[in-house]
């Protein structure tokens, strides 16, 4: 009769093994890089298409992140430094994922070296 009783081990086990299983989807589908971060399901709304301005000829604008968020410095991590970076453009010293102008010498954590 205590043979058919599974264990508190036993059920704690089945029961994360259980919940890990439905939570893996749903981690996983925000990692999806062509959405830089956002899934469909949490990108921002599209907002409305502008009136013709001044600005008609001005490059659209992209969803770059902010310098905190990739910890940003302006110093090179070793020889990991922005202009050596694939996302750098050093035509104009900044990035294709990060807002604002970009030290040459600096670093974030989505530095990829160049090809």
């Amino acid at each position: 009769m205590r043979q058919d009783i599974p264990s508190r081990r036993e059920l704690l086990r089945g029961t994360l093994a259980l919940g890990s299983s439905l939570c893996m989807p749903a981690l996983f589908s925000g990692c999806d890089s062509k959405n830089s971060g956002y899934s469909a399901s949490t990108a921002p709304p599209a907002a409305p298409a502008p009136a013709a301005t001044a600005t008609e000829n001005a490059p659209a604008a992209t969803n770059k992140v902010k310098k905190e968020t990739v910890q940003y410095q302006e110093q090179p991590k070793g020889d990991q430094q922005c202009s050596l970076c694939m996302h750098f453009q050093a035509e104009s010293s900044t990035c294709k994922l990060v807002e604002g102008p970009i030290n040459p010498s600096g670093w974030c954590v989505l530095w990829a070296k160049k090809a």
